[in-house]
């Protein structure tokens, strides 16, 4: 957007868009899981969400009403005019075919100073579900299907709902402690949330996979391709690692799987054994994992509503977010 004002969760560009849909295809079919239950979920609640987030988009776009904006003279004429209403804002004010930032921002955009100074808390969630232009949409939702899809058939709507939205929020979270002068919308920290309960879900179900280095080292390089394209400028990295650390840590507590065979303990002899449901390493994980969550959550929560910069407690952390280089600046500028 112009002026810096915006930060995209997901992509500036065609082909950050391209390169999105290719990880989360890549993580599809790559992800191979060994299904040790016989039946699946029907898959709704990820395509409502789909829904959703494009019935969001066109309210927005009905509301921001590019033509009746008077800055037009200076930025340029609307694109696909056609659409009357509908049209996306000048590409200089927004090269990702979408509405003006001070339509996102009026609408629920996130934004530390209306979080902390007014007390508009809700942005922590609105500004999941906001998109900065159609590339932005296209782009999370195209890795939402792949990605959100098999894990809901695999583990249900409940489990995989709140995976979602709680690494969504917890992406908005680590984002107002580091970003201050700039808006940012999307739900990539939901969809890295997703990612990182894949990857718990791997490792707290080890002993259930086939393949298991292979899976392991697919999946960490989808993650480490994705955050490294978050160190670009006009991408919230801190969403991304904050939404990836929510759901690592909620995948040990809403992902395991119990131990093989105890489904089928009916049919065991009635002198065998009793096992537990799941392993003991398992029950350890998902132990530390809630305690991490809970104190993590609430230092994070606490830190932010007192106005505390993160930035003035770790001094390197805003190269986690963007590296500056002699092709572009931090700051936005080319």
């Amino acid at each position: 957007m112009s002026g810096g004002v915006d930060i995209e969760r997901e992509g500036a560009n065609k082909n950050r868009a391209n390169n999105s849909s290719n990880v989360a295809a890549t993580a599809s079919s790559s992800y191979l899981i060994e299904d040790m239950d016989s039946s699946q979920w029907t898959s709704w609640l990820v395509p409502m969400f789909v829904v959703a987030n494009v019935a969001v988009f066109i309210v927005v776009m009905y509301i921001n009403n590019c033509p009746k904006h008077k800055h037009l003279d200076i930025e340029g004429n609307c694109v696909a005019k056609f659409l009357g209403r509908f049209s996306f804002e000048p590409l200089r004010e927004n090269p990702l075919f979408g509405p003006s930032s001070r339509t996102l921002e009026k609408l629920g955009a996130l934004e530390w100073t209306k979080v902390v100074h007014k007390h508009q808390g809700w942005r922590l969630i609105t500004c999941i579900w906001l998109h900065a232009g159609v590339i932005h949409l296209l782009t999370n939702m195209l890795c939402l299907v792949f990605i959100g899809i098999r894990l809901e058939q695999q583990f249900g709507f409940v489990r995989i709902g709140i995976i979602y939205l709680v690494s969504g929020f917890g992406g908005s979270v680590l984002s107002s402690l580091f970003i201050r002068n700039s808006i940012s919308v999307g739900a990539s920290g939901a969809l890295f949330g997703l990612l990182g309960a894949m990857l718990s879900e791997l490792i707290t179900n080890w002993t259930l996979y086939t393949n298991k280095a292979a899976a392991l080292l697919t999946l960490l390089v989808i993650i480490a391709i994705n955050l490294a394209i978050g160190i670009l400028p006009h991408v919230d990295n801190f969403a991304h690692i904050g939404g990836f650390l929510s759901g690592f840590l909620f995948g040990f507590v809403l992902l395991p799987r119990p131990r093989f065979g105890w489904l089928d303990r009916r049919n065991i002899s009635a002198n065998a054994p009793v096992k537990s449901k799941y392993k003991s390493y398992q029950y350890m994980l998902w132990l530390v994992s809630l305690v991490l969550l809970v104190a993590g959550f609430t230092v994070a929560l606490v830190m932010l509503f007192r106005g505390v910069n993160g930035n003035n407690h770790c001094h390197w952390c805003h190269y986690m977010s963007c590296i500056p280089t002699n092709r572009w600046n931090c700051d936005g500028t080319a």
